[in-house]
């Protein structure tokens, strides 16, 4: 509407100026000279009138913009002019004025909205740009690093520069975890720095995570679950000890008196030396647990070499063949690439290996149609791992958080160390396992 009014305006002044400059014209030729001296100036005082509004609405107009690039919302045009154009473009632009500011001040309140959830993170947050100034950091990074205000990443070096060169680059990378010391103690520290654009200016996000806490109560909860297990498998073996003890000494000693040699029946030296026997047993057990804990906590460095994972697989499968032919279990394997190569210590993976292939045996005994599938690739992150899947009955739901816990075992005969020593030789080699269990069990190796 506004567009029009301006655009019939502008095409009545035209043709009046038209009008006058052919009239002024006409006058001359006739010779006319007074009249079309008169009509020149009424033609130049229409000309001048032209250029006045042309320059009035593109000032008005260039004021509007000038106040909207330095949010100045107080901007107002009269709507009450005796030029309908004129009061009709003064009105259109305090509407949109009016628009641009309840636009700006619900960008404003998101924008204090975001500011205060990044303020009450948990997490530290902080954007570089690629000269390496520091953007934007949130309290909880400066409060992590113990280092205000953070302004370029060169600050970094005065706290620790080890840290520092993980940002030299401006290169982003993937989680990393870092041990920070500082006069407030030791912190672990997961990092990840991501690239983002906005307003096509390219930054990096990081993402700065103080897990020392968890790491604390994982530490606490292990403990509580390692000191559950090993009192129960000492009360299991001490306990008999101790019932028996306290029959054989009832042979030996009534009240304080010791028993005369004489006094002691048949039947009583065959229950004291069963007794003994007994004890014995126990004990050798015991110290059977007790070298299986000394095996765990004595498992060497990773002698790492470059090995193919097709011929590792193919190892542990004729190690493996022999039971599963005996019980119709169906042993496959299979290596995606062919040429993948594995940078392990070949003897401990072996282990490991055997160790979950002999679980995913015992786990189909007795079930028909046993199918245990052994693989090696490369996932979507580009990390190359083992899977070891049974079609077995699965794991409990309560017991899958139990399993990697030293001596814990659902079996009546082992120590409950396999899992546990599996995870020690995986973690050495800066690797991961972890399982899936619901229809089948499938233990995953990830290698770094």
């Amino acid at each position: 509407m506004v567009s029009r009014s301006i655009y019939y305006q502008l095409i009545f002044r035209i043709i009046c100026i038209s009008i006058s400059a052919l009239l002024a014209a006409y006058l001359f030729f006739d010779k006319h000279y007074l009249s079309s001296v008169i009509i020149f100036l009424l033609f130049i005082g229409q000309a001048y009138g032209l250029v006045y509004y042309v320059n009035q609405t593109n000032r008005k107009i260039a004021y509007f913009f000038d106040a909207i690039k330095n949010e100045d919302f107080t901007l107002r045009f009269p709507e009450k002019l005796s030029v309908k154009s004129m009061e009709e473009l003064n009105h259109s632009l305090n509407m949109l004025n009016h628009m641009i500011q309840d636009i700006h001040l619900k960008k404003q309140a998101q924008e204090q909205y975001y500011q205060e959830i990044l303020r009450q993170a948990d997490i530290g947050i902080f954007t570089i740009n690629d000269k390496g100034h520091i953007l934007y950091a949130n309290p909880t990074i400066q409060h992590i690093l113990n280092y205000r205000p953070l302004n370029h990443i060169k600050q970094l070096k005065q706290i620790d520069p080890k840290l520092y060169t993980l940002f030299d680059s401006l290169e982003p990378f993937e989680n990393t975890v870092y041990s920070l010391g500082n006069e407030r103690g030791k912190k672990e520290l997961t990092l990840k720095c991501t690239p983002i654009t906005i307003e096509g200016k390219k930054l990096l996000l990081v993402i700065v995570h103080d897990i020392q806490k968890e790491l604390d109560d994982k530490e606490t909860d292990s403990w509580v679950k390692l000191i559950r297990v090993l009192t129960h498998e000492i009360m299991n073996t001490i306990t008999p000890i101790t019932s028996i003890s306290e029959s054989i000494l009832k042979y030996y000693k009534k009240g304080t008196k010791l028993t005369a040699p004489e006094e002691f029946s048949e039947i009583q030296i065959s229950n004291t030396a069963k007794g003994l026997e007994v004890i014995k047993e126990q004990g050798n057990d015991l110290m059977s647990f007790v070298q299986s804990y000394r095996t765990f906590l004595s498992v060497p460095e990773p002698d790492r070499k470059l090995i193919q994972a097709k011929k590792l697989l193919e190892k542990v499968r004729l190690l493996l063949q022999e039971y599963t032919s005996e019980h119709s279990i169906n042993l496959k394997v299979d290596c995606q690439p062919e040429e993948l190569e594995l940078y392990i210590d070949e003897k401990q993976l072996t282990q490991v290996l055997l160790n979950l292939g002999k679980n995913a045996q015992q786990a189909l005994e007795n079930q028909e149609n046993g199918q245990i599938n052994i693989k090696a690739g490369i996932d979507e992150q580009g990390k190359k791992y083992i899977t070891v899947m049974d079609n077995g009955p699965g794991i409990p739901k309560e017991l899958i958080d139990e399993i990697f816990v030293p001596f814990f075992t659902t079996k009546n005969a082992g120590t409950g160390i396999g899992l546990s020593l599996t995870k020690q030789i995986m973690r050495l080699h800066g690797g991961s396992i972890r399982v899936v269990s619901s229809d089948s069990t499938t233990f995953i190796l990830t290698f770094e």
